[in-house]
């Protein structure tokens, strides 16, 4: 009988009813050294031979018996009659206990040597295991071998090391699914859960073994899993674990063994189920990404850590959030974040949190939980950031916040050569004005027009006044009409239409042209069907959701639509003068937008025009 079906706990509740019903012992492996960093050591690993394994020379000079220099002095020099010339890393044989560097010695008749200075025994000699001992530990158990141990390893003798690793086998359930590389057809999804998940496992040092997409026909699941059980030492099934029609995961976990856990009060990833079957712990994840995602890291990650495969802790910092976010109370809800420090600040601005919306973690460089008893956050609140990323390159990212242009995608190719990450979030020109203002973000590109024909100056002074701010021109871009055939701004009237959400430049050119022309937004169909990007309208029109709507040619002929020009209008970054003269990452984002490499990705784009590019201008 399930235990839970669908009756949440909390993740507190679910890791440590997870981490007491299960003994973890993992398999052991023996590797090859050229495969082992990263891993975790199974037992202590000894080296086979003393290095050096003979009495080596640790100069060029001449071997002798220390004792024939007693002696030895400036006014009584010794010629010795005994000695052996070598190199640095020759042998020095067992007739002699000393080195006497070629510097201090002069050459006497008859081939012999005149020194001025007694040796002492064992001086400029590596003796036998000065490095490592035969049969001395090199590293003990649960050590995380370090890339640069391996050259230790290798000359000490070591070929193999026994690691830790978790097989971990992986099922993904779904008759909608089709393999990577496939073009799916419509209804059809390609299986990315899975990958996903067997890159995480191998980073931590576990072996996935992928046992490849399975229909939702319970006959077909409940052998998959037989199998997968029988073969690893966990297995983790990707969807059916819901209340529908076609989830069968609870079901024939519960069959094969026992489901304790339907449940847990996160976000994303409440239908999670945690059960056992033949003694080994079996997870199933929802289908979509995210959740899947937020399983892996949150519950997953701490089952390898019991397994003793030590997942690294990941750094955190303590963010301001640069909007409100309402959260359910009594659900720890997860948010994926792009952070960076503006003004001596981390500054945390949120990411789609929509469970299938891929592109969030993959623009993500941290992530925050809004624990259960909090109803969200408020703008400026301060919150603990967990970095995906290193600290220091979070603290070298650009916050761009505001109008999209496709340019901005190609600007952030452009600056990774100076390990320049930017963060673009599209909020419009009018969010990118008010996160200036803020202070929330490093650079906010618009383009908003005024009545008296100039863009963006008045807006920055309404709404920055006396902020000294430096802008540079991105481009003079055209905006027009998308659609499937070319048709004209008075045949808008009667189509299916797609707009720009308020605030965007876009927006307020397109209602500027409305009311100089007299048309009533409301004989527009759609005139209130919103989306927040260029290629958004692109791909709206395209699919045929709409008939026409509004944005650059460059969105419009990276899908191959027809274009209409309605105007020409000037595309600027903005960041405040402070920021540009403190931050060097501004100001390489400032020469590239000025560079020719930029302006020929423009004019391959299409739809710009470059002679203002680069231009810079201050207000005041």
């Amino acid at each position: 009988m399930v235990t839970r079906y669908l009756e949440l706990v909390s993740l507190e509740e679910a890791l440590k009813k997870t981490l007491s019903s299960f003994p973890f012992i993992p398999t052991i492996e023996e590797i090859p050294i050229s495969e082992s960093a990263g891993r975790v050591t199974a037992a202590p690993v000894f080296t086979r031979q003393s290095v050096p394994s003979v009495h080596l020379s640790a100069m060029d000079g001449i071997a002798v018996k220390s004792q024939d220099t007693i002696g030895a002095g400036e006014q009584r020099p010794v010629i010795l009659q005994k000695f052996l010339r070598v190199n640095t890393g020759n042998v020095v044989p067992s007739d002699y206990d000393a080195v006497i560097m070629i510097e201090d010695v002069e050459e006497s008749e008859g081939e012999h040597y005149l020194i001025r200075r007694a040796a002492s025994p064992w001086q400029h000699i590596r003796p036998v295991g000065e490095d490592i001992g035969e049969s001395e530990m090199i590293v003990p158990s649960s050590h995380r071998i370090r890339p640069h141990e391996i050259g230790a390893l290798a000359a000490y003798g070591v070929a193999e090391v026994p690691v830790r690793t978790v097989r971990t086998g992986l099922i993904a359930t779904g008759s909608e699914l089709v393999p990577v590389g496939s073009r799916p057809e419509i209804g059809q999804v390609i299986e990315s859960n899975m990958q996903m998940a067997a890159a995480c496992l191998r980073d931590l040092g576990a072996k996935p073994t992928h046992y490849g997409i399975v229909p939702d026909e319970p006959d077909k699941i409940r052998e998959a899993v037989i199998r997968a059980v029988r073969e690893n030492d966990m297995l983790i099934i990707s969807a059916g674990s819901s209340k529908g029609t076609r989830d069968y995961t609870a079901s024939i976990i519960e069959d094969l063994g026992e489901v304790f856990i339907h449940g847990v009060a996160i976000k994303p990833a409440r239908p999670v189920i945690i059960g056992t079957i033949e003694g080994k712990p079996v997870i199933g994840t929802p289908g979509y990404p995210l959740a899947a995602y937020t399983i892996i890291r949150e519950i997953i990650g701490p089952i390898m850590g019991a397994y003793g495969l030590q997942p690294p802790v990941p750094e955190t910092v303590p963010v301001a959030l640069s909007t409100r976010l309402d959260s359910a109370g009594g659900t720890d809800e997860f948010v994926l974040l792009s952070v960076g420090k503006v003004s001596d600040r981390w500054v945390a601005v949120p990411q789609s949190r929509g469970a299938g919306v891929q592109m969030s973690a993959v623009r993500a460089n941290a992530y925050m939980k809004i624990p259960a008893r909090k109803e969200g956050v408020m703008a400026g609140e301060e919150m603990k950031a967990t970095l995906m990323v290193p600290r220091n390159t979070a603290a070298e990212s650009l916050l761009i916040t505001g109008s999209h242009d496709p340019c901005i995608d190609y600007l952030g190719d452009m600056l990774q050569k100076y390990s320049v990450t930017l963060h673009p979030t599209h909020t419009g020109s009018m969010g990118g004005v008010l996160s200036l203002k803020q202070d929330t973000c490093h650079v906010a590109p618009m383009h908003l027009l005024a009545d008296d024909g100039t863009y963006n100056t008045r807006y920055l002074e309404k709404y920055l006044p006396g902020t000294p701010l430096t802008l540079i021109c991105g481009a003079e871009r055209e905006q027009g009409i998308i659609a499937p055939e070319p048709i004209t701004f008075d045949e808008l009237p009667g189509k299916r239409f797609i707009n720009r959400q308020k605030g965007s430049g876009t927006r307020i050119l397109f209602d500027h042209l409305l009311k100089e022309k007299g048309t009533d937004p409301a004989t527009i169909e759609g005139y209130d069907h919103e989306a927040t990007t260029h290629l958004a309208v692109a791909l709206a029109v395209r699919s045929g959701e709409a008939e026409a709507g509004i944005g650059v040619y460059s969105a419009a002929k990276a899908l191959g639509l027809a274009f209409t020009p309605i105007g020409t209008e000037r595309y600027e970054l903005v960041t405040r003068t402070t920021t540009y003269e403190t931050m060097p990452e501004v100001r390489m984002l400032f020469d590239t937008v000025a560079s020719d490499d930029f302006k020929e990705t423009l004019h391959r784009l299409g739809g710009y025009r470059t002679e203002k590019t680069g231009i810079i201008r201050r207000i005041p």
